[in-house]
């Protein structure tokens, strides 16, 4: 009987039963979609909305308890005992959390370059366009600005400050794996899961010849395992443009008084409408704020996630439709996407993604000094002069008697906002398929397939009864463009991945082998003169323009090899490198091909034994890398010699067709480097309750990619060359605290970069670029700001003879300006002139803090940045400061110099004289168009309430309210956005060699939103 007893006992004891349980959190609040696990298994399941489980387990079986932000817990199965009451706490750390590199995932531990994920938690309930928006103040290194207000655009991305002189300084985007080769404008937020920034080159190179101005990597949501969501994700609001931080003008008395002061002041007799300036007292015509409304904002999202038995899927369905706050701009975005894995068995999965999105972007051309942008114009136009008639009808032309000083007619810019045509309408479409296979344990070799069409098509038109320039007499010559662009990308993608752990040392090894096309065709028409504005088509029109229509054809391809290893011994020593070979169309047939090697190393200080009991120290780690990566945005067909064919020549009285050669061709035309050192150290204290990251990195860009000016006996102007040095170097500090937790958590996570350049070297014989009211020169920063330095205002008669003087144009009270060759006279032109350094666009640091609360079923976040040292060249004071009086003008120039016993606030001068002296201080740059552009945003500010005690049917509803661009406080006076960069037509980023121009461009507006998400 002993016997039996003694053999069955065992038996007994290893029989699996049903075991169920619940997981709660801290708070006693179930956590629904834990995932339990039996050790050393493949077994396990989630909880369920209530936070109960149930799974098979035998007795001495470890159940492993895991849910994100919590610290996983192990529970031993006991004999006899068949429930379980599991408690999670909440973690501080996420040193276990998978975040995605190029080309794989890492364990955040084990990372040894320098990258910063954002999760989609973090991303949530952010009421803007744009993913680059969500992202501002979050990371450190990365600058972010908003140049412009216009409807689902104005996002400038710059990593670690890197720039080019002509190779572009935007990061490279990959979406799901695909490197697109545009903007992330059509991508809906709401499709990503995650983001994660590659800034060091350790972590880029792998990308290679795209790389060097670092990479964005976007992964898209995925189903949830073991489950079923339906989500929907609703916001609604309004925007406006605060009226704090306008371009303060002149109302339309304040003008009337400063036309009689200008008069008077210059001994002649003042026009009767201006005799007595208070007549125009509330009869202020404010053409600026006429043209800015209350615009309303709309997002719909739904999702469906499902990833049960052997199909993971992901449908997001989204509609942004975002009214302007300038007449007549909206923008509308329709965006699907399905994403979809299969696991056909053990060893082989397939994946389909299709993500095809629509957008109409409505937009007159608003920006610009070259006369077309209609809300620089409103600006500009005399508040004397009526909006709207007597009846309430729109006024058609303005204009006022020429002894008055008007020399410029002007339409009615609101008419003009509502007549003109500028819209855009672009089908985009990315698509990527996969097959992966897994012969055997640790191998995996996927093959991928990825696409993206974009159709883009322009159409402007101006119609006889209203135009965008002033003036233009009506009824002008009407005008239509057609500009249609269709681009093919398509990459193929072979990798072949291996990972193996013999004891403690484990190994991962990559081989890849990719290839990638790209093709765009351009057709664009231009006609003009209609017999009826009415039928604006390409017959309607009795001209067809010829120098405005044309059609060109863009083509490159980029083959590539690359490899990776990495290796850590027990989670502590860690050492990756890398290498991608690249071979571009681009670049000349001597000088195709690239090589790319990078080196990363780690050590986890924490888990050596003089650390590892430490009760302060949790986790500390040193890393290092060193790698290079390359740029070829330098457009297509610059290695060659171009051919025109439009040239004309004459034979005697016969012209005749013929041709000519434009360009020069470099067969030696190569790759722009990039070779970074990167070094960094993470700290966590007290349980990572406290964390901090720390990275010092230099990095020396060669070879720089330019059109350099050659003699003009060679028949040519310029040769596309590698010419030049940049070196960058920097410090980025992150800090992350837990500052209370329990029923009330108050989260913080703060971070601050400092970012610097300087040219090395540039071509031979060159020691500078110039560029709009900029220099590039050897030994300084890139793009500074260059002109005269203003130095004030001649006094008095004395101090105009004691000074040097701009001959036979300066006078009393006209601008003073700096000597700077010290040739006793004022000159402007030439690289010998008194021209110099006035000002930087870049600042001294950036920084971002976001801070995050919850309370019971209460949360909180408010998210702040802010920019430090940078200026802004206020470019458009060359018009809104023209003291001739011909435009409207900003409000300081009342308080302008008189005569020495009026001296004004020394910015503007006398307008005694007229153009031979206002038009010195207005057309010459000079420093007093450089204006401290510091400034701290508090960007949103966003308070959610969740429900409990839900329907069984609703897993979750929450609701929220959201205030963006909440307050800009600064200084700068010359308009309400103090990230504004443009080019002088208004268009977005000023570009490298022009950085920081303010033209007065469409304003940033505050934004106002409710919103609910509730998941099914």
């Amino acid at each position: 009987m002993l016997l039996i007893i003694l053999f069955t006992a065992p038996l007994v004891f290893a029989q699996s039963a049903n075991i169920t349980g619940t997981i709660k959190d801290e708070t006693g609040e179930p956590v629904p979609g834990a995932t339990i696990i039996i050790k050393g298994t493949q077994v396990g399941t989630v909880t369920d909305l209530d936070g109960v489980f149930s799974i098979q387990a035998s007795p001495g079986d470890i159940l492993v308890v895991s849910f994100i932000g919590y610290t996983a817990r192990e529970v031993i199965v006991q004999n006899g005992q068949t429930s379980y009451d599991i408690s999670l706490q909440t973690s501080m750390s996420d040193l276990s959390e998978v975040v995605v590199v190029g080309y794989g995932s890492q364990i955040k531990k084990e990372v040894t370059g320098a990258i910063q994920s954002v999760g989609a938690k973090e991303l949530a309930d952010l009421p803007v366009s744009s993913v680059a928006q969500k992202l501002q103040g979050r990371l450190a290194g990365v600058q972010i600005n908003q140049t412009t207000g216009k409807p689902g655009q104005g996002m400038n991305v710059r990593i670690r400050g890197q720039l080019s002189v002509s190779g572009g300084s935007a990061p490279l985007y990959v979406v799901d794996g695909f490197p697109i080769t545009g903007d992330i404008n059509a991508i809906n937020p709401d499709e990503i899961q995650e983001i994660t920034v590659l800034k060091d080159a350790a972590s880029t190179s792998l990308y290679g010849s795209r790389a060097a101005n670092g990479v964005v990597l976007i992964t898209t949501k995925k189903g949830s395992k073991g489950q079923t969501n339906v989500n929907l994700n609703v916001f609604t609001g309004w925007q406006t443009v605060p009226q704090k931080g306008r371009l303060e003008m002149l109302n339309a008395e304040e003008f009337a008084q400063f036309k009689k002061e200008y008069y008077t002041d210059a001994g002649q007799a003042v026009p009767e409408i201006f005799q007595n300036p208070a007549d125009f007292r509330d009869q202020d015509n404010d053409w600026y704020g006429a043209m800015l409304e209350t615009a309303p904002i709309t997002s719909y999202n739904l999702t469906v996630t499902s990833n049960k038995e052997r199909v993971n899927t992901a449908i997001i369905a989204g509609f942004f439709d975002q009214k302007g706050v300038v007449r007549n701009t909206d923008y509308e975005r329709f965006s699907l996407r399905m994403n979809t894995d299969y696991a056909v068995s053990d060893k082989v999965n397939i994946g389909v993604n299709v993500a095809p999105s629509y957008v109409v972007d409505n937009t007159p051309q608003t920006d610009g000094s070259r006369g077309t942008g209609i809300l620089f114009n409103a600006l500009h136009t005399w508040p004397v002069m009526p909006i709207y008639e007597e009846n309430g009808e729109l006024t058609s032309f303005n204009r006022f008697p020429a002894n008055t000083g008007n020399i410029f007619a002007y339409p009615n810019w609101l008419r003009s906002a509502e007549e003109i045509t500028n819209e855009t309408k672009v089908l985009n479409v990315l698509a990527n398929t996969y097959v992966e296979w897994k012969p055997i344990k640790g191998l995996s070799l996927k093959s991928t397939f990825n696409a993206e069409l974009r159709n883009s098509n322009f159409f402007f038109f101006n119609p006889s009864t209203a135009t965008n320039r002033i003036n233009v007499a009506l009824p002008t010559v009407a005008v239509s463009i057609r500009d249609e662009f269709q681009d093919l990308s398509w990459l193929n993608e072979n990798i072949a991945t291996y990972g193996k752990s013999i004891g403690d040392h484990n190994f991962e090894a990559l081989l890849g082998f990719s290839n990638q096309r790209f093709r765009s065709d351009r057709t664009r028409i231009q006609a003009d003169t209609y017999a009826d504005d009415r039928l604006p088509t390409i017959q309607g029109a009795i001209n067809i323009n010829r120098n405005g229509t044309q059609s060109a054809v863009q083509e490159w391809s980029l083959t590539s090899v690359f490899s990776r290893l990495t290796y850590n011994y027990k989670s502590k020593y860690l050492f990756t490198a890398s290498i991608r070979g690249d071979g571009s169309s681009r670049f000349g047939a001597d000088n195709r091909w690239g090589i790319f090697p990078s080196t990363s190393v780690g050590w986890v200080l924490s888990d050596e034994g003089f650390l590892n009991s430490s009760s302060t120290v949790s986790f500390t780690k040193l890393r290092a890398s060193y790698g290079v990566t390359g740029n070829n945005n330098i457009g297509n067909y610059t290695q060659y010699a171009l051919v025109n064919n439009t040239i004309n020549a004459v034979f005697g009285n016969t012209v005749v067709p013929g041709a000519g050669v434009t360009s020069l061709n470099n067969s030696n035309l190569g790759w722009e480097t990039t070779a970074q050192f990167d070094l960094g150290f993470d700290l966590g204290l007290w349980d990572d309750r406290i964390s901090f990251v720390y990275d010092f990195y230099t990095k020396n860009t060669t070879n720089l990619l330019y059109a350099v000016q050659i003699p003009q006996e060679s028949g040519f102007t310029n040769f596309n060359d590698n010419i030049g040095e940049i070196k960058f170097w920097g410090h980025e500090f992150s800090l992350t605290s837990v500052n209370t937790t329990g029923s009330f958590r108050w989260t913080t996570n703060a971070n601050i970069s400092f970012n610097r350049n300087e040219v090395l070297e540039l071509a031979d014989g060159i020691d500078r670029v110039y560029g709009s009211w900029h220099i590039t020169q050897v030994g300084k920063p890139f793009g500074q700001f260059y002109g005269l330095n203003k130095l004030g205002n001649y006094a008095n008669a004395e101090d105009l003879a004691n000074s040097p003087v701009i001959p036979g144009r300066s006078t009393v009270g006209s601008i003073k300006l700096q000597d700077v060759n010290g040739d006793g006279r004022i000159t402007f032109g030439g690289d010998n002139d008194d021209r110099t350094i006035i000002g930087n666009p870049f600042p001294d640091f950036t920084y971002g803090i976001i801070n995050n609360f919850a309370w019971k079923n209460w949360d909180a976040s408010i998210t702040a940045s802010g920019s430090q040292g940078n200026e802004l060249y206020m470019r458009h004071l060359f018009s809104t400061a023209n003291l001739d009086g011909v435009f409207n003008m900003v409000a300081r120039v009342a308080d302008r110099f008189r005569s020495p016993e009026n001296p004004g606030a020394g910015i503007f001068g006398t307008t005694v004289g007229g153009g031979n002296v206002t038009g010195i201080e207005r057309d010459w740059p000079n420093s007093n168009f450089v204006w401290d552009a510091s400034y701290f945003t508090i960007r949103n500010i966003t308070v959610g309430y969740t429900f409990k005690n839900l329907p069984k049917a609703i897993k979750s509803a929450r609701v929220y309210g959201s205030a963006q661009n909440v307050w800009v406080f600064t200084d700068y006076w010359g308009g309400s956005n103090p990230e504004v960069s443009m080019q002088n037509n208004g268009a977005g980023d000023g570009g490298n060699l022009s950085p920081g121009v303010d033209l007065a461009g469409y304003p940033v507006p505050r934004t106002i939103t409710f919103g609910v998400n509730v998941t099914f």
